[in-house]
């Protein structure tokens, strides 16, 4: 009698084990998505958002990740105490299985170390600081490009793209960023390289990007009067530069904003006169050639179709491709434990325009993707077009206005 209880007892504990497995395996798949929902900032943590969320229903479509449908669960932060809260809620309320950002660099760093107490993968797609993957954070992986790549894109536009076409020999820089470590890492590596490459570097100023009056910022740049004027921000000091630059008069041949100034927000604020022939080093736009990005217009059609309107930023392009990447990974590493999607992520080897932003994917020892680039794009008559790289153009279009005209 007590064998038969026994073998009953165990075939019951059998059966509710593969019941539980079932359960689980049937359980969406949870990804905490932290950005800033609300605030001056929101317009692009929700841009960032929907890339997600594009990426997430085309796998859903084709049966999710692991057998189980993929949820994306919010998380705002605007800063790095929000994006602590938001990890910890995400987790404890929300039972996220991982996290994906980051529209913010600084929330990045805090969210994902507050990710790393729960050993919970923090993939990221968008924040860009160079210090996030410096820290070895065991959890951290960065599918997107970093600030050293928005330094060498920008340097890359003066000597290959500038340079030529303003005919000088001697091209006169100057840098201004914001003084977060967003900016000051990309200001301080553009210094470098370009000090490396001859280039008479003439200052470099550093401001808060919420700042209400930049005028001292502007008038000691127009006194140097530099060829290039770099300048790397957010939305709302990158605005009230150009601003504060037209109402000073100060319009110098080149402005290549980073980061942003390639939205309709800047757009509005400045007008398409103002901003012809600025020039953007930023994520790669659908505007892109099919060759570079394949799948880049299947990606707009997407988007116009599920929100009704063309992409307010091109951060969601980059967001998309992050997601895309990471659903790969937990599918090939068969689970979302740390260990085996690292393991999973320094397997992934692919070139180079293999995915509608025209990243390809391929992670160095501290796991930075080494194979995601920015892109130039100009402001002409209006509308922004990728000039740079050259392969990134799409046909019929060419630099313009450079230098730009003096009103």
């Amino acid at each position: 009698m007590q064998i038969i209880r026994f073998v009953k007892a165990s075939l019951w504990a059998v059966a509710s084990m593969a019941m539980m497995s079932a359960a689980l395996a049937q359980a969406p798949l949870r990804i905490g998505a932290i950005n800033p929902y609300s605030g001056p900032l929101a317009l692009y943590g929700d841009e960032v958002a929907r890339g997600y969320q594009l990426a997430v229903d085309e796998q859903n479509a084709k049966g999710g990740v692991l057998g189980r449908k993929i949820e994306l669960v919010r998380g705002d932060a605007a800063n790095p105490q929000q994006g602590i809260a938001a990890v910890d809620q995400l987790v404890t309320r929300d039972k996220v299985d991982l996290f994906i950002g980051t529209y913010i660099s600084a929330v990045s760093n805090a969210a994902s170390d507050a990710a790393q107490r729960y050993n919970k993968i923090y993939w990221d797609t968008n924040a860009v600081a160079a210090e996030l993957t410096e820290r070895g954070l065991p959890n951290f992986i960065r599918a997107g490009p970093n600030a050293n790549n928005f330094a060498d894109m920008s340097v890359r536009a003066v000597m290959e793209l500038i340079t030529p076409a303003l005919g000088k020999k001697d091209v006169s820089v100057w840098i201004e960023h914001e003084d977060s470590i967003y900016g000051k890492s990309i200001g301080d590596l553009q210094k470098k390289l370009l000090d490396g490459k001859g280039v008479k570097v003439l200052g470099q100023g550093a401001h808060n990007f919420k700042a209400a009056d930049l005028t001292d910022v502007v008038l000691r740049i127009k006194r140097a009067n530099p060829d290039v004027w770099l300048m790397t921000g957010y939305v709302p000091d990158t605005n009230l530069l150009l601003k504060t630059a037209r109402e000073q008069g100060f319009k110098p041949p080149v402005i290549i904003t980073v980061g942003t100034g390639d939205t309709g927000e800047t757009l509005e604020a400045l007008g398409p006169e103002f901003l012809e022939g600025i020039m953007v080093v930023s994520y790669p736009r659908p505007d892109i050639s099919e060759k570079f990005g394949p799948g880049a217009g299947a990606y707009l059609a997407a988007y116009r179709k599920t929100f009704n309107k063309d992409p307010v930023a091109p951060q969601g392009l980059s967001a998309y491709t992050g997601m895309k990447i990471l659903l790969e990974t937990v599918q090939a590493a068969g689970s979302t434990d740390v260990e085996k999607v690292r393991a999973a992520a320094a397997k992934l080897d692919k070139p180079l325009n293999s995915y509608p932003s025209g990243f390809g994917v391929k992670f160095d020892d501290k796991f930075q993707n080494t194979r995601a680039i920015f892109t130039v794009i100009q402001w002409q008559g209006g509308k922004q077009v990728t000039v740079f790289p050259a392969e990134a153009r799409a046909p019929g279009i060419a630099l313009k206005n450079t230098p730009r005209k003096q009103s």
